[in-house]
């Protein structure tokens, strides 16, 4: 479980910050860091560390 969670924070970062540069490139560059733009970066992070997560568990147990 701990690479597991490892492996998808890596994901996470990569693809998040992928992800943040193509849609919010102006906030992060104006520096307009509303309370809706804040939600919408963190959850930029948020989304692929879940389905890397996911989908890793679901791969390790259909090896079982």
């Amino acid at each position: 479980m701990k690479t597991h969670i490892k492996r998808a924070i890596l994901v996470a970062i990569i693809v998040g910050t992928i992800l943040n540069i193509i849609n919010s490139y102006d906030v992060l560059l104006d520096k307009n860091f509303t309370g809706r733009n804040v939600l919408r970066i963190i959850l930029t992070y948020i989304t692929p560390f879940c389905v890397s997560l996911y989908s890793s568990l679901k791969a390790s147990k259909s090896r079982n």
